[in-house]
């Protein structure tokens, strides 16, 4: 199904901020998904996922994060002035704006790679506006931030190559070889960060490692941390692991985390995606029963 394009205005700084809207369900939606895509990619890429969540009852929406896709395709990398802040700030707005949209209809967050950290930090604030959050690709951002000081910051993506082949630069995302192919084509996919904005990405991290904060988030809110074992990120799963084990330390009672062995940083695009698919959508199917 093609998306519906529209937009709104940044509270932060009046940014127009390209939304997407997959909404082909048939009946009553069993809730809804907002997706927050990854750094250097567009939410446009997750239109077979949406699909998927259609399917199985769900409306999808998702944006285009400033300095990306549409929302930026002049200003790729550049998060402006508020910097990641300002990001984090947008998909809270966003996911208010769907809600009051859709009442009664249980709001689940999807956040993938620097979206999960987008994600980590709304949920302090905001836990009460979902019904539960899927944090793919993700990390303990203070201890990723340390591990990658000395290489070349966030913004070069092709850092995260090392160890593995190298056919592309990114075998680090899948190891699906044609998947890879289609992110190396995309003009709105591998981009760097500009200077001004890379070391804004790290700034929450420490917030996000707080356990007096963590504490903030409604302890019965579903968290689903899912990643790759071979994602650099998760560090052999050890980081998401540790990410997992910090929610359950600030009493949040509802805490999966799942490790695919051998998958790689995208799990939406792995060649086990469709068990990946079908896993989140069972996670999110008894998460909404659970809302009722």
């Amino acid at each position: 199904m093609t998306a519906q394009h529209s937009s709104f205005l940044s509270s932060a700084d009046g940014t127009k901020i390209a939304t997407y809207a997959w909404t082909d369900v048939i009946g009553t939606p069993r809730g809804a998904v907002q997706i927050a895509h990854g750094l250097g990619e567009h939410a446009g890429r997750y239109s077979r996922f949406a699909t998927a969540l259609n399917t199985a009852g769900y409306l999808v929406f998702a944006t285009d994060h400033r300095g990306h896709g549409r929302t930026s395709s002049q200003s790729l990398g550049d998060f402006g002035a508020p910097g990641f802040m300002g990001l984090i700030a947008d998909v809270a707005q966003y996911g208010a704006q769907i809600a009051d949209g859709h009442s009664g209809v249980p709001l689940f967050l999807f956040g993938h790679s620097m979206g999960s950290f987008a994600a980590q930090a709304v949920i302090i604030d905001h836990s009460r506006l979902y019904a539960g959050v899927v944090l793919s690709g993700s990390s303990a951002l203070d201890v990723l931030a340390a591990s990658v000081a000395d290489a070349a910051g966030p913004g070069g993506l092709e850092a995260f190559n090392a160890g593995f082949d190298h056919r592309t630069g990114y075998e680090w995302l899948s190891r699906d070889e044609t998947e890879v192919d289609i992110y190396v084509a995309d003009e709105w996919c591998g981009f760097d960060l500009v200077p001004e904005s890379a070391p804004t990405l790290f700034e929450p991290a420490g917030r996000l490692a707080d356990p007096g904060l963590l504490g903030c988030i409604r302890n019965d809110l579903p968290i689903l941390v899912a990643s790759g074992s071979a994602d650099p990120l998760a560090a052999d799963g050890q980081l998401v692991q540790l990410l997992g084990q910090r929610y359950r330390d600030a009493g949040i009672t509802d805490v999966t985390v799942t490790v695919y062995r051998g998958a790689r940083h995208e799990i939406l695009n792995e060649t086990n995606r469709d068990e990946v698919t079908a896993q989140i959508v069972g996670w999110l199917s008894r998460s909404a029963l659970a809302n009722q």
